[in-house]
């Protein structure tokens, strides 16, 4: 596989906790909305493929069937809203709504 994050995927990814983790991934479907929202599909699309990159290396590394299924239910709602036919009903207030909550999270500590 070709990864745009080269030094997480070599396993710094795995030492990141998991809120922010999180946290990177809400980043780059932050950057995919505005692009998407600016009518650059080419840069949303580059971001999205950046934020699912991000999510296949959480689930690799994931502990746990509760957080496992998390993770599997985001990337696929966030698929579907994306590149599907938005089944799950999402938006971008909804998507923006779901990532706060860690950026909130990991950012408290600093």
């Amino acid at each position: 596989m070709n990864y745009q994050h080269k030094s997480l995927a070599a396993g710094r990814w795995k030492e990141i906790p998991f809120l922010e983790q999180m946290a990177n991934i809400g980043s780059e479907v932050e950057r995919a909305l505005n692009w998407r929202a600016k009518n650059n599909a080419e840069y949303s699309q580059q971001a999205f493929e950046r934020a699912l990159e991000l999510i296949d290396l959480t689930l690799e590394g994931a502990k746990g069937f509760a957080r496992l299924k998390e993770l599997a239910r985001l990337r696929e709602s966030l698929v579907d809203y994306f590149l599907g036919t938005n089944e799950y009903q999402s938006s971008d207030e909804s998507v923006r709504k779901y990532f706060l909550h860690f950026i909130f999270a990991a950012r408290k500590d600093f």
